[in-house]
């Protein structure tokens, strides 16, 4: 499963070499990445913060999103 977590300026730094080897993720605008969940335990066990902002699971799927048409 990915999850969306994003960074403060100092745990990105600490965060960004754990990342480029446990992860094939996306890095985004403003500090965020989409990742394993594998590298977020790795993060969580390295003693690095980041805010968890959504998952997989949580997404909405296109028929819940998508509106009618007319």
């Amino acid at each position: 499963m990915k999850l969306l977590i994003e960074f403060d300026v100092s745990n990105e730094t600490r965060a960004l070499p754990i990342l480029l080897r446990h992860s094939p993720g996306v890095a985004l605008r403003g500090r965020t990445y989409l990742v394993e969940e594998t590298a977020v335990r790795t993060l969580s066990a390295s003693g690095i913060c980041f805010t968890e902002l959504g998952s997989e699971e949580s997404a909405p799927t296109l028929s819940e999103v998508a509106g009618e048409r007319v």
